[in-house]
């Protein structure tokens, strides 16, 4: 099921839309919520009494700037649901993005073969106090997914990824008015996804033709951050002129990712994130025979992989694009067998991850550590040396390494370092 969520300002066009709809016979009223009644105690369906009750909680609330949400909930074409299920199902929804104790009206519109819902709404509570859109989308996209499970739906994600395809556009320069076009997809990519690292958000960026860079400077004997954003076109290559992040707001700029990117961090801590995009790679990864058909048996499960290589070809980075879940990993993250050196040796040198980790696993049976004073801070750094050799971990290989592993070598060694 897709949801679609549109805030704006006139509660009339919203009903008015719908009420259109059913004096025409393609739509029909199959729920309303907390809405006013009339004399025979019923909820009424006339526009006065429709426009009434919603007036009452918007008065309580001017400065909402687009106070009125208009929803439209699609399942698959192949679900076949009666209306008090769909009524419940449009209930449930409402009650899990927040809107429960709300005033809203569901539409079942039937003008085309695809059967869906409208839901008018309005995001100002009656004591006058604002329903948050922080990461309604995020939201949105959860409710989606229980209620598939709910109610036995077909799951948008596995079967059409209408997610990547309808909701979220890749820029097309071509098209013009790039500007609008990075400014929504970002905005929906920062409400929807969850990553930790800069590196990782470009990764994610970079799916949908969009570059990203870091700015760091000095300007007036202050340090500056700032973030620019440019589109790209489908070979990779910049195809326009770079956008300052502060000409779309403090959404998109470095102080606001900072918060995103810690406010994630906390619920990776709680979550566990990882257990399922680490089967789904280890998977592709036994069954791959080549660098694309591990691309492809990744996409069949609605993730995606960006490669980072250098100009030899060598390499350095990877990252993990979960579309279910959207969540945004790097390789690193899911555990050592997949990090960059692994998928470098495979594709690069041929050397396939089963084979490197036998290798491996010999290579640290050979091994015979060093006998020191036990306890001593030698002792440590012994142990540690022969991790190092057994596994690679830190192995600096002719090509380079991997930034993020180059990062946790420092942080170790600085760790283990022997004190005087």
């Amino acid at each position: 099921m897709i949801a679609k969520i549109n805030s704006g300002t006139s509660i009339f066009g919203a009903i008015e839309y719908n009420q259109e709809k059913v004096r025409e016979g393609h739509a029909r009223v199959i729920f309303q919520n907390r809405m006013m009644e009339n004399r025979t105690g019923k909820s009424s369906l006339d526009m006065p009494f429709s426009l009434f009750t919603f007036e009452t909680y918007l008065n309580a609330n001017r400065r909402t700037e687009k106070p009125v949400v208009h929803i439209s909930l699609n399942p698959d074409p192949k679900d076949k649901l009666s209306d008090e299920q769909y009524a419940q199902l449009a209930s449930d929804y409402m009650q899990k993005i927040g809107f429960g104790d709300q005033p809203f009206i569901v539409y079942k519109h039937e003008d085309i073969d695809r059967h869906h819902l409208h839901i008018v709404s309005v995001r100002v509570k009656e004591d006058g106090k604002k329903i948050s859109d922080s990461f309604e989308k995020l939201r949105s996209m959860d409710a989606c997914r229980e209620l598939e499970i709910k109610y036995g739906l077909h799951p948008a994600l596995k079967k059409n990824r209408e997610f990547g395809e309808n909701f979220i556009k890749k820029i097309d320069y071509e098209r013009g008015d790039i500007k609008r076009q990075i400014s929504n997809t970002v905005r929906t990519l920062l409400q929807m996804y969850r990553f930790q690292t800069f590196g990782e958000y470009n990764a994610l960026l970079s799916c949908y033709n969009i570059d990203v860079k870091h700015v760091k400077g000095e300007k007036f004997d202050r340090e500056y951050n700032g973030i620019v954003y440019a589109a790209k076109n489908d070979r990779g290559e910049i195809a326009s002129n770079p956008f300052k992040s502060s000409l779309f707001g403090k959404s998109y700029g470095f102080e606001k990712l900072n918060i995103i990117m810690n406010n994630n961090t906390q619920i990776f801590k709680t979550k566990d994130l990882t257990s399922l995009p680490k089967a789904i790679v280890s998977n592709a990864m036994k069954t791959a025979g080549t660098k694309d058909e591990f691309v492809k048996k990744l996409q069949e499960k609605a993730m995606d992989v960006v490669f980072r290589t250098n100009d030899d070809g060598r390499i350095y980075g990877v990252t993990f694009i979960d579309h279910e879940n959207r969540t945004v990993m790097n390789g690193s993250r899911l555990g050592k067998e997949f990090s960059a050196n692994v998928f470098n040796n495979w594709f690069n040198e041929g050397i396939k991850p089963q084979q490197q980790s036998k290798n491996t696993q010999k290579q640290a049976k050979s091994i015979i550590p060093v006998q020191t004073k036990s306890g001593s801070e030698n002792d440590k750094n012994n142990d540690f040396s022969v991790l190092e050799e057994a596994f690679g971990v830190f192995d600096m290989l002719a090509h380079g390494e991997s930034p993020e592993e180059a990062a946790f070598r420092r942080k170790r060694r600085k760790k283990y370092r022997p004190k005087y």
